[in-house]
């Protein structure tokens, strides 16, 4: 079994340690249970058992009445996931009558980001690769109105890190706008420099190809923040900054993971003000 804060081998699917579970939650209510997902665990349950998801081991370790995942993110992206008790407040937070559920992202993006940049352009599925769930900005029959904001945090050794604002809620939506840009996710298997590393990962694991061109063993994709308030929930929720991005950044950016913690709790002070 593996611990969060390990680096993972790529080819291995990770297993939760029910003690470590306990470590990852960052906020627990009557109603909620919320967690700092790592980077390389999935959060639906799958055929390798409970302990190969984040909702399955929760089932196993807290043995909730019901449970219900309120949000999810990739495999490869770190951050915070809310898990719902009951029903009802699933619902309340999933389909609100008015308001949408705020949230930030912290990114590494290739290339440097002289300033902030607002992209609104439609997305919808990428007809140019053979891999079916691909997004990219393609206008036309399919395609769905998208706006990413990018925030340039630190701009350093040929990289930015960069806080992310959603105005939508697009399937895979900052990466498909970041690869537009021209800015793309480190560690992007599918939307990075080749698409044929996502097919070439999933037969083969991964290769010295993978090592040479991504940087990173994942998207280096964080949900850092959520704010409840516009939905009428009195509660914000962050997730501290992950340890694998801070040890590129270290080596890369000449960043410390104090100092990114720092610039990540500044967006978001500055987002939720």
């Amino acid at each position: 079994m593996i611990d969060a804060g390990e680096e993972l081998p790529t080819d291995v699917a990770p297993l939760v340690d029910p003690s470590g579970l306990r470590s990852w939650l960052i906020f627990e209510n009557d109603d909620l249970l919320v967690f700092d997902k790592p980077g390389w665990l999935v959060c639906h349950p799958s055929k390798n058992g409970p302990w190969s998801s984040l909702a399955g081991a929760v089932r196993e370790v807290f043995n909730p009445d019901a449970i219900r995942l309120v949000n999810r993110l990739d495999r490869e992206t770190s951050g915070i996931v809310i898990l719902a008790k009951t029903r009802k407040i699933a619902a309340r937070l999933q389909y609100p009558r008015k308001g949408r559920v705020r949230k930030l992202y912290v990114s590494i993006l290739e290339g440097e980001m002289s300033a902030p940049v607002t992209v609104n352009q439609p997305l919808g599925p990428d007809p140019s690769v053979n891999v079916s769930l691909k997004q990219r900005v393609v206008d036309g029959a399919g395609s769905q109105s998208a706006t990413t904001v990018f925030h340039p945090l630190a701009v350093r050794g040929g990289y930015t890190f960069a806080g992310v604002e959603l105005g939508s809620g697009r399937k895979h939506q900052i990466r498909a706008h970041a690869e537009w840009l021209g800015h793309r996710l480190l560690g992007d298997k599918l939307y990075g420099p080749d698409p044929g590393l996502y097919l070439e990962f999933a037969l083969n694991g991964w290769t010295a190809r993978h090592s040479e061109l991504l940087g990173m063993t994942r998207q280096a994709l964080h949900c850092a923040a959520m704010d409840l308030r516009p939905i009428a929930v009195d509660i914000q929720l962050r997730a501290p900054f992950p340890a694998d991005m801070a040890r590129f950044m270290a080596a890369r950016m000449a960043l410390s993971a104090a100092e990114a913690q720092q610039l990540q709790d500044e967006f978001v002070d500055s987002a939720f003000q």
